[in-house]
């Protein structure tokens, strides 16, 4: 891929985009949480064309409407999700630390064995917490920890 190609869609990612890592709940029993990571950039609905641009270059994804009248062009698969950061991680500025933190979080998923690797998990996701001064997070690591403790579930 053309580097100049890269930092262009690196630094529009840095100013209208923004790169997420969460613990949610899940319905399993088996297990209760998990990690859930995306790649997001929003662009007005009347400017939606660069976005379908980033699809086609990437071939990953899908594009949303949202009826405020923007648009997102959001990735989630992990596997994709760790390609589009090595290859735009090089060239991020704003976004650099969000995007080292990621692979590390990917890396992580993919060795993941027992409880406490899944706490440790949840630790660099607080981490990503704080680097998006998110005020609505309410599942942290404390609270899957207190949630364990309180509840007979497989490990």
């Amino acid at each position: 891929m053309n580097k100049m190609t890269l930092a262009y869609i690196a630094g529009f990612l840095d100013g209208d985009g923004s790169i997420f890592f969460q613990i949610v709940k899940t319905k399993s029993l088996q297990k209760p949480f998990s990690i859930r990571g995306s790649i997001q950039f929003s662009q007005k609905r009347e400017n939606a064309k660069i976005l379908e641009l980033l699809y086609q270059y990437f071939g990953v994804g899908y594009i949303r409407h949202r009826k405020t009248g923007v648009s997102d062009y959001t990735v989630v698969e992990f596997k994709e999700l760790e390609r589009l950061l090595l290859l735009l991680g090089p060239h991020l500025v704003l976004k650099k630390q969000h995007a080292e933190l990621g692979l590390e979080i990917l890396q992580r998923l993919k060795t993941q064995r027992t409880y406490e690797d899944f706490l440790g998990i949840c630790r660099l996701v607080d981490k990503f917490g704080q680097l998006n001064y998110s005020k609505k997070r309410t599942i942290t690591t404390k609270a899957v920890n207190s949630f364990y403790q309180n509840n007979i579930v497989p490990l």
